[in-house]
């Protein structure tokens, strides 16, 4: 029973996992744009949840593609190009059409998600167990992976997400607070929330410049996630983001990839000190 649930938590985070690259594709704007619609070439984006949902290959750009290969194998005109594809004035030096081309070229990475939810969801089933606070986690751990790879690539986390994940953590660990044989305390996650978001808050008001506005809100939901097995737990997973932080800094500044005013996205290890907590406050609960 046991091994089973961490083998289902885990399908479960690379499932979810493959829909975070194209969410993080649109996601990953200036805060003045707005979110992508299409793909580099132009291409709308659609399928479920108004083209939120779904993988990050463009199946216009693969027929495009295909299109171009088979013009060129018979040598009539390509003029099935991408809108964007340079026109040289020769034949495109293109493969025949492959399953792997007709899937479409990917517009965003698509390789560590999968495998960093499925990771994130079997760690804390192994530590948490059949509590009901595990449903929760295995809500949160791939948002909290969008979120990672959104601050990754444009140091921004944005408060469409980061907001309804503080309300979504507070309102289900609510529920699971109900239900027979938890783990935690409700209370002590609510203020958890409260004391994490005060802490970077503060951070932030003392030094604009070191600590992103994003970081507080992002703050709010991993401190009812953290306050939920008590504070011993919100100051480790607390002070675990620092460290993690600290770490990767000082070894940018060792390899001469960055200074001491080289502004790095702190939202992914925030989220990273965060799960830390959250499994040992599991083994401990």
């Amino acid at each position: 029973m046991y091994a089973t649930l961490i083998v289902v938590a885990a399908l479960w985070g690379a499932a979810t996992g493959l829909l975070v690259p194209r969410a993080a594709y649109r996601f990953s704007v200036e805060p003045e744009d707005a979110w992508r619609d299409a793909c580099p070439a132009g291409h709308a984006l659609t399928g479920p949840g108004r083209g939120w949902l779904g993988s990050a290959r463009c199946t216009a750009c693969a027929a495009a593609g295909a299109t171009a290969a088979v013009h060129t194998e018979t040598g009539a005109p390509d003029t099935g190009k991408a809108p964007d594809a340079p026109d040289t004035g020769k034949a495109p030096d293109a493969p025949p059409a492959t399953p792997r081309h007709r899937g479409g070229p990917r517009y965003a990475p698509a390789l560590l998600a999968p495998p960093v939810s499925a990771l994130g969801c079997a760690a804390v089933a192994a530590t948490t167990g059949a509590r009901p606070e595990l449903a929760v986690w295995l809500l949160l751990v791939p948002v909290a992976v969008l979120l990672a790879a959104i601050d990754r690539r444009v140091h921004r986390l944005p408060d469409e997400l980061t907001l309804p994940a503080a309300g979504a953590a507070a309102a289900l660990l609510g529920v699971a607070a109900l239900l027979p044989e938890h783990g935690g305390s409700w209370l002590s996650a609510l203020l958890g929330g409260v004391g994490l978001g005060a802490f970077y808050l503060l951070l932030f008001l003392v030094n604009p410049n070191g600590m992103g506005f994003g970081d507080v809100k992002l703050a709010l939901s991993l401190g009812v996630v953290l306050g939920w097995y008590g504070w011993a737990v919100v100051f480790a997973g607390g002070f675990a983001g620092f460290l993690f932080g600290a770490v990767y800094g000082l070894a940018l500044m060792i390899m001469r990839r960055a200074g001491r005013r080289t502004g790095i996205p702190f939202g992914p290890f925030m989220i990273a000190g965060a799960l830390l907590g959250v499994l040992l406050g599991g083994l401990a609960a």
